[in-house]
């Protein structure tokens, strides 16, 4: 199956789980997973949040930025793979001076 995210409504979602200004996705939903392609634009972020029951993968396009992980700061960059395990808290932040690109995949246990 092709997924034609440039095809997908482009969703703002402003202050995403308390987060600081718009996160922009293109989401493909099923019963088995969520997946996406997401953008923060500069000082945006996704509030913190658990994955509970869930799991998320995230890998970095283009743009710099850190996740906290369960109060651990991870930096992002183009080709960096962010796991968050299910049962963990992440907050995802645009610190940089450009725009984060990323796909994101969230099955669904």
């Amino acid at each position: 199956m092709i997924l034609k995210f440039d095809e997908m409504e482009t969703k703002e979602l402003p202050a995403f789980y308390g987060g600081e200004g718009i996160f922009f996705a293109k989401m493909f939903v099923d019963e088995n997973n969520k997946i996406l392609r997401g953008k923060l634009v500069p000082g945006a972020s996704i509030g913190l949040h658990k994955h509970e029951p869930t799991s998320e993968i995230i890998f970095v396009v283009a743009g710099k930025g850190k996740m906290l992980c369960d109060g651990v700061e991870e930096r992002l960059f183009p080709g960096a793979c962010h796991y968050c395990p299910q049962g963990s808290e992440h907050t995802f932040i645009n610190d940089g001076d450009e725009d984060i690109h990323f796909f994101a995949v969230v099955p669904k246990h």
